[in-house]
Formats: structure tokens, sequence, C-alpha cells
């Protein structure tokens, strides 16, 4: 249980995810005892989302508190990227859905990301979107892997060798593939097996023009449920690493979105 004694200063961000809730407060200007604190909280799968979300702000006494800023990320493969200087607010839905089928009850909301000078599109359910919003009016959305995409555009500039960063949860990755800090892909893939997942990799490193030898790989996200992926990719590529916090790297990088 996270222990808020002073949040006004706080920032409180949350992922929400059919695999369960995750709330995380963190003061980036300053040190505070709840610093980094985590909290999970579990989702009744035979209830929609938006009951589940309701209930959650209704249990957790602590939610009541002010924070400085919310930032909401939605763990989802429903989204898409385009361009910045293309960017249109009016077109977003037009957009969006040249590239995934409708749905009802959907709201397409968008995030523009600085460092990658792209925007990300992504697909949210419209009672989910009000339940956060009864809830913290002032809550800003993102999808997952906006913060990643934009973080890992500064990271990949560090040195010349091209990297891909794969992201891991339990029923599909994200794969995302930068030269020096330019975004050369990002999508999801769902999978079944560990097999599947190093069939996409080594697909995408292929298909990109990667080197075996000297670009580089690094897993987050849930890795260490997946051993196997590990040792199955260095049979492959030379440079394998497991990135540090693996499992909430999002709820980290989302903090330094504006």
């Amino acid at each position: 249980m996270i222990n808020c004694s002073n949040t006004e200063q706080s920032i409180l961000s949350m992922r929400i995810s059919t695999e369960g809730f995750v709330f995380a407060v963190s003061n980036p200007l300053g040190n505070n005892d709840e610093g980094g604190a985590l909290e999970n909280y579990p989702v009744d799968v035979t209830l929609p989302l938006a009951l589940n979300l309701r209930q959650a702000f209704s249990q957790l006494k602590w939610l009541e508190r002010p924070f400085r800023k919310v930032n909401v990320l939605l763990a989802t493969k429903r989204f898409t990227l385009m361009p910045v200087e293309y960017f249109e607010d009016d077109c977003v839905e037009a957009f969006f859905y040249q590239n995934h089928s409708k749905e009802e009850n959907e709201s397409v909301l968008y995030n523009i990301l600085g460092n990658s000078h792209a925007v990300v599109l992504f697909g949210i359910d419209r009672s989910v979107v009000e339940a956060v919003q009864e809830w913290q009016p002032e809550a800003r959305f993102y999808a997952q892997v906006s913060p990643l995409i934009d973080q890992f555009a500064i990271k990949s500039r560090l040195n010349n060798a091209r990297k891909m960063y794969v992201h891991v949860r339990r029923e599909y990755i994200d794969v995302l593939s930068y030269e020096c800090g330019r975004l050369l892909l990002a999508n999801s893939y769902k999978y079944g097996q560990v097999t599947d997942c190093i069939y996409y990799i080594l697909c995408i490193w292929q298909m990109l023009g990667f080197d075996q030898e000297n670009d580089e790989l690094y897993l987050l996200g849930g890795v260490d449920e997946k051993p196997d992926l590990l040792t199955g990719l260095k049979d492959f590529i030379r440079w394998v690493s497991v990135m540090e916090p693996a499992g909430n790297m999002d709820l980290q990088t989302v903090v330094l979105c504006e």
C-alpha cells in the first residue's frame, strides 16, 4: 500500500490493463518518502474495465488525495503513428481507422512526441475515459508505448549502433527500432509462445538490415516470466540485454512527458 502523506507536489501515474492496474507515485522535483512507490490492483475479468476502475477508485482511499499531475497509461496494441508535420487534429479518427478496424464505444486520442517528431494515435474505450475523468477530470491519457517511444529516441543516440527495444506483454510484444535517434519501426505483434516472439524479432531484425554482431537488442516488460526468450535470442544476436527496471519503465518515463 502507498502511504501518501504529502501528494500536492507528486505525480500519480497509473497503468490500465486487462492484466490489472498499477499505481505509481513519484516526485521528480524533489525527494519524498513515496518516490517510486507502487501499488497493484487486480481486476475482475468478468467485469468491464470501467467498472473495475470505479471499484478501485472507491476502495483505494489514498486516491482521493490531490496530486500535482495525474497520468493514465493504457496498455493497448490499438495504436498507430504518423509524422508530426502531417498531423491535423480534425483528421485523427480518419487516419486511425485507416490502420485499425472500427470498434463500438471507442474514443481516439493522441500523444505528440517531441523527441521522436511523431504522433501516436490510440483507441480507448469511451467508458474507461469517462470513469477516469469522473475521478480526475484533468488526467492526461497516454498509450503505454508513447513515453517508451520518446525516451528510447534519446537513449538510442548514445552510440552508432542501431537499437531495437522489445516490450514484452502477456499476449503481445511492442517492437521499437531506431537508428541514431530516428524511429524506424513501432508495432505490436500478438504471440502464443516464446518461439513466436523470437521469430517476429528476428524477422524484423533482418528486414531492417540490423547487424547480428554490432547492433543492440534490449528487452523490457515481463521478461522474467519468459527466461527462454533471452537465451533464445542470444543464439542469434550478440548484444542482447534486459533493461532495468524491466517491469515498470513506462510508469517511470511517463513522468517526463509534458
